[in-house]
C-alpha cells in the first residue's frame, strides 16, 4: 500500500479549505483517508496553518511520502528538518 501524506479539499466554490491527511494513493483526492493530521487554510490572511507534530512524524517514520504541497508545509512548519535530523542520527550510531 503506498501512503501518502496530502491535501483533502473542502469548503465552498471558489473558497478553497483543506484538510492534510495520510491516505492510500489508490483512492480519490477527496475520498477515504486513513487518519486526519491538520489543516491549511489559503484564504485568511495570515495564512492558517495547523499540522499535529507528532501524527505527522508518526507517518513519516512508517514511511508516507508527502506530496509537493503538504512538504512545503511541513518544511515551513519545521517537521521535516527534524525528521531528516532524526533519521540522520540514527545512522551515523
Amino acid at each position: 500500500m503506498a501512503v501518502k501524506i496530502r491535501l483533502k479539499r473542502m469548503g465552498a466554490k471558489k473558497r478553497p479549505f483543506y484538510r492534510i491527511v495520510v491516505a492510500d494513493s489508490r483512492f480519490p483526492r477527496d475520498g477515504r483517508f486513513i487518519e486526519e493530521i491538520g489543516y491549511y487554510n489559503p484564504i485568511e490572511t495570515p495564512t492558517k496553518i495547523e499540522v499535529d507534530k507528532e501524527l505527522a512524524m508518526k507517518w513519516l517514520r512508517n514511511g508516507a511520502t508527502p506530496t509537493d504541497t503538504v512538504r512545503d508545509i511541513l518544511s515551513k512548519q519545521g517537521i521535516l528538518k527534524e525528521f531528516h535530523e532524526e533519521k540522520n542520527s540514527k545512522k551515523s550510531k
